[in-house]
């Protein structure tokens, strides 16, 4: 992991056209998405024999399952026959998965189960005509998936964010509470290079600063994340019995975001799946113990609403600006370097322009 160097008074933004180009939200989908680990949510959201995920990674349907065999697998979300949607629903449980086309089954490990419209279908359950697997990965209950065979292992990819989020023992204990999402006007960029710098803080965000100390603020980047944090502020009283005692803000290449709040056991994920070129669909996830929240937890879940609220207000703004002719990049400071480190994985991973 890597501090910011001190030498160079700025670095340069990428390009202000990859923020507005159609044809660079195509490369994207290719180029970064398809060949990068994508978050699919928690592993409580499939916890029993039966349950099953549905979602969509690189404009690709998935259906997480997990099988009576105990095992949980990724698949394409897409009947063999004649490639309709197998499964509709987002989430629930059954012992068979049916398309509602022609009523071909599977079963939960992907195996063609029955063809009502094939009178002997003994030669097609051979394999070729079972739900295509997706590379699927689960470190510290964060479940991934992959539509690159060939990339590297989910754990040497995020390592830096594994070791560090397992300081927090209450992880296993987590439940979805609620979701969120949100049609936001700007490219999914936008929002992370907001999300990794806390130079705007101070003055966007004054209920954050008010209960985190700023001065002890960090800003760490690892190869394909970003792990950000400090203490709570002297003074807050109201949070030294609290069981976490502090923020931690983690970005995963590349566009997935966890964050931990001071308070009651707690983790939601943001992710910004871009929608088009300038418009992106953000989904805020929280997890918390418990079946319902409680009046702690509730205030926990609005504090973290109205951060959220504030920083689309800033991004919305500068998809205006990206959109403008005043300037084509802009600048970085040295503690910006959590921007300057996201455009070069940006840059590289869509290559010579």
């Amino acid at each position: 992991m890597t501090n910011p160097s001190a030498e160079a008074p700025f670095f340069q933004t990428m390009p202000y056209a990859l923020y507005t180009d159609p044809q660079v939200y195509r490369e994207e989908k290719q180029k970064i998405f398809s060949r990068s680990w994508n978050f699919v949510g928690m592993s409580s959201l499939v916890a029993k024999p039966g349950d099953f995920y549905t979602c969509e990674v690189a404009g690709q349907p998935i259906i997480v399952t997990h099988g009576q065999d105990g095992v949980i697998r990724a698949f394409y979300n897409v009947c063999a026959h004649r490639a309709t949607k197998v499964e509709k629903e987002e989430f629930g449980s059954k012992k068979i998965l049916m398309c509602s086309y022609h009523g071909w089954t599977y079963k939960l490990d992907g195996g063609l189960n029955k063809t009502p419209n094939f009178k002997d279908c003994s030669e097609l359950c051979t394999g070729a005509f079972d739900l295509k697997p997706i590379r699927l990965e689960i470190e510290s209950s964060f479940m991934f998936v992959n539509l690159d065979d060939q990339a590297p292992a989910l754990l040497d990819t995020y390592r830096d964010f594994f070791e560090d989020i397992r300081v927090f023992s209450f992880m296993g204990n987590l439940k979805k509470i609620e979701v969120k999402k949100r049609v936001i006007g700007c490219n999914w960029k936008v929002f992370i290079d907001n999300f990794l710098e806390c130079d705007h803080c101070p003055i966007a965000h004054p209920g954050f600063v008010s209960t985190l100390d700023m001065k002890k603020y960090h800003i760490i980047n690892g190869d394909y994340c970003n792990i950000q944090g400090t203490g709570l502020k002297a003074g807050r009283t109201d949070l030294q019995t609290a069981e976490v005692q502090e923020g931690r803000f983690y970005w995963l290449w590349p566009n997935t975001m966890v964050t931990v709040y001071p308070g009651p056991g707690n983790i939601s994920t943001i992710q910004m799946l871009p929608i088009d070129h300038e418009t992106t669909m953000g989904v805020y996830t929280f997890y918390l113990e418990g079946d319902e929240p409680t009046a702690e937890q509730k205030q926990l879940m609005a504090f973290a609403d109205q951060v959220r609220q504030e920083d689309v207000e800033l991004v919305e703004l500068a998809q205006v600006g990206y959109r403008s002719s005043a300037f084509d990049r802009g600048i970085c400071s040295p503690t910006e370097h959590g921007v300057y480190h996201f455009a070069q994985l940006v840059q590289s991973a869509l290559g010579p322009r």
